[in-house]
């Protein structure tokens, strides 16, 4: 085992209940949580900022260098120290943060910035390819799906939440839109590692779930 514990990888598509588990898996085992979808949406979030629409917008890998991204104790999201956990939201963000997720000159910077901070253990990461790229070695593996209406309803009520409302039509269709995007992208494909226990959270609630992952690491970690 690691200085400070095991690393535990959650990967699986959008709005399958990844970071949500993640966050309440980690308070549970004392680890620290690591989103990295919300690193991804924070360089988006940087990126725009300065001007940036699309992926070829030839200042995203100067911005890939400068953008400084961490977390808080809370857990938290910070952008040059400033936390942006709810402006990275936004719909238009999530977009372009999927856009920019296929480059590869922002996935290695953001993959070694996932991988220093949790190489020492203790960590549960959520993304799309922990256990495939950033930890190929993590001690466990978890593979979370849902179908997309579950994850077009769970994700409405997300930014309702926030103050944003939007048909669940218009939902499902950019969650089955980003799926493909995810899955046929050159780089970090979205896939399930060939040793990562798959888990179907559509007819599960939130403690359920959890709970199933909380059990799981008690194994690994004995």
């Amino acid at each position: 085992m690691r200085h400070n514990g095991i690393i535990l990888a959650i990967d699986g598509p959008t709005a399958s209940g990844k970071s949500t588990t993640a966050r309440e898996v980690a308070k549970r085992l004392s680890y620290i949580h690591i989103n990295t979808g919300a690193m991804y949406r924070a360089f988006a979030l940087y990126a725009s900022e300065w001007g940036v629409t699309s992926p070829d917008d030839p200042l995203v890998g100067e911005l890939s260098e400068k953008a400084y991204i961490d977390f808080d104790e809370g857990g938290n999201i910070l952008l040059e120290g400033r936390d942006v956990s709810k402006d990275i939201q936004a719909p238009a963000i999530a977009q372009l943060a999927s856009e920019l997720a296929t480059l590869p000159i922002v996935r290695e910077k953001m993959v070694a910035m996932q991988q220093e901070i949790g190489k020492n253990g203790g960590v549960v990461l959520d993304g799309r390819d922990i256990g495939t790229v950033v930890f190929p070695d993590a001690e466990l593996k978890i593979f979370l799906i849902a179908n997309a209406k579950t994850r077009a309803e769970r994700r409405r009520a997300e930014l309702a939440s926030n103050g944003t409302n939007l048909p669940l039509e218009e939902l499902t269709r950019e969650i089955e839109e980003r799926d493909r995007r995810d899955a046929e992208r050159e780089h970090s494909p979205l896939k399930k590692a060939s040793d990562a226990v798959e888990l179907d959270t559509s007819k599960l609630t939130f403690e359920q779930q959890v709970e199933k992952v909380v059990n799981l690491a008690k194994k690994v970690t004995g």
